[in-house]
């Protein structure tokens, strides 16, 4: 198709039609081989469908939906435009290049920011409890690779997921592949990240329209795209049975890279990396050793922070580290005087300068490695 004459509402259209259960790309491309517009597509009745080659198990349910609903893609199209919401279909330049190539590539993608066709990116994936060892690994590992120019594809979730995402804001773009609708943050709390990825020139992306909540079975269908988007995808923690596993299979299948962190072999976090790289994923221990697969130098280093500490957040410090969260009475106990009244406010304000990270424990370490 001529994108220069083709309708604006065609990727609306297909949008549309790949609501139905089923109607998946093979099925998409042979319709389009018989029908190449859309809009006519659209109109087709049940026995055109089945002339161009379309199960009656699934042309039925596309002529009910385009009977019911004839204007449905309009209504998309102004939707996704309310939202600032981009509908691209793989007929599109702007459909990325490496994700036509795997099987079963997303008819559409609903797109929040902006995905460059051809950019190299590398996918970075783990458990959804992590360990603080998984956390500063994730980050470290997602900045550097963020920083030597490789865009961080992940997919939005609590633990490895966010903290890929964050790590990769410190050092370039990141993009976050959704298992429900594009306008929805699942979950709720990473609403904000989700916006920091699009303001410093990401994207958010998902194959499901505006207002799709998130279902179990939406999850192994996202992770085909975290990895089709990817050359290689970057294990970081991963238990024994993951879906992180799920996504690196589906990387190994078509083809691509397998990274994965080592761990303890006393860690339940760490027992699913372990097994990959028993099973040959390349064992990773810095973000050089994924940077010369794909041939991209390391980018400048971080600048460190320059530390502007009053005499009770010095005391703090020096009880701290990155790799291993302390409680307050632990910080108290470690103090020189053992005690502190004000202490909860010098974490606050340590915490508000960028400095210290608390986690759902209430424990207190470092945000960065010295």
């Amino acid at each position: 198709m001529d994108e220069g004459t083709a309708n604006p509402l065609d990727p609306y259209y297909l949008a549309v039609m790949a609501r139905v259960p089923g109607l998946g790309s093979r099925y998409m491309q042979q319709l389009l081989a018989a029908c190449p517009e859309p809009a006519e597509l659209w109109r087709l009745d049940v026995a055109a469908l089945v002339h161009a080659g379309l199960p009656v198990r699934l042309a039925e349910p596309l002529a009910q939906l385009a009977h019911a609903e004839p204007d449905a893609p309009a209504r998309l199209a102004e939707t996704c435009a309310r939202l600032q919401v981009q509908v691209v279909s793989w007929q599109q330049a702007a459909y990325p290049i490496i994700l036509k190539e795997i099987f079963g590539p997303p008819i559409v993608l609903y797109v929040r920011g902006r995905l460059i066709p051809d950019a190299r990116r590398v996918a970075m994936v783990g458990s959804r409890r992590l360990s603080p060892y998984g956390q500063g690994v994730a980050e470290q590992f997602a900045a550097q690779l963020a920083r030597a120019g490789l865009t961080v594809v992940s997919g939005g979730a609590r633990g490895i997921d966010t903290c890929s995402h964050a790590g990769a804001l410190k050092g370039g773009r990141t993009v976050a592949v959704l298992g429900c609708g594009i306008d929805i943050a699942y979950p709720r709390e990473n609403r904000r990240l989700l916006d920091q990825i699009v303001a410093q020139g990401g994207a958010v992306v998902s194959e499901y329209g505006p207002g799709t909540q998130p279902l179990p079975a939406f999850f192994p269908a996202r992770n085909r795209i975290i990895s089709g988007l990817a050359e290689g995808t970057l294990v970081v923690e991963a238990a024994q049975r993951s879906g992180s596993l799920i996504t690196a299979e589906m990387a190994l299948s078509e083809g691509r890279n397998v990274y994965a962190v080592p761990g303890s072999i006393w860690s339940d976090t760490s027992a699913g990396c372990n097994r990959l790289i028993q099973q040959g994923a390349k064992l990773v221990t810095q973000a050089s050793d994924i940077l010369e697969d794909f041939g991209v130098e390391a980018g400048p280093p971080a600048k460190k922070k320059r530390l502007n500490l009053n005499p009770d957040e010095r005391q703090v410090w020096q009880v701290l580290s990155y790799e291993h969260p302390v409680s307050m009475d632990e910080i108290i106990m470690s103090l020189p005087k053992g005690e502190m009244p004000n202490l909860p406010f010098v974490l606050l304000q340590m915490e508000l300068k960028g400095l210290v990270i608390e986690n759902e424990l209430h424990a207190y370490r470092r945000a960065e490695r010295e």
